[in-house]
């Protein structure tokens, strides 16, 4: 009789540790993709600088270009960067398009600012999205997109 009554008891034991093991597994899985999504933003951010030294000011391209076309990071597009031309001191230009604007464009900074992450984690709801910290890269101007001869092209 005692045999009988233990009979189910195995597969109910693998069940609940199969629900913890499975948590666990999908937990290392999802941080180790958030920290692909950090070098990714890191990575994007530096590419979107690179474009916008040499770029023409406010060419939609530059955005574009930074996002990976919508193709690495899921959920992250254009509109989640913001390109700032920057003077000597790291202040913005307010109006880099003005030519007494653009001849004091020192610098280019492009920033990541309130990227959401997605994470899927079973069972833990209040975990699975969360807001990656503010990525920038900062690097000197180039051509802004204005060559020594002929005329402007977008990039």
């Amino acid at each position: 009789m005692t045999r009988y009554r233990q009979h189910g008891l195995s597969t109910v034991e693998f069940a609940v540790v199969a629900v913890v093991l499975f948590m666990m597994i999908f937990g290392v899985i999802e941080v180790g993709r958030a920290f692909f999504v950090a070098s990714a933003l890191d990575e994007a951010t530096r590419r979107g600088a690179r474009m916008a030294a040499v770029c023409p000011i406010n060419d939609p391209a530059i955005a574009q270009s930074a996002a990976f076309d919508n193709a690495l990071i899921p959920g992250l597009d254009a509109g989640d960067f913001v390109i700032e031309y920057l003077d000597d001191s790291a202040n913005v230009v307010a109006n880099p398009t003005d030519p007494a604007g653009f001849i004091t464009i020192r610098f280019v900074r492009v920033r990541v600012v309130g990227f959401q992450h997605q994470m899927f984690i079973p069972l833990v709801s209040a975990l699975s999205q969360f807001t990656m910290p503010e990525y920038a890269t900062i690097i000197p101007r180039e051509s802004l997109g204005i060559p020594r001869t002929g005329v402007v092209t977008p990039c």
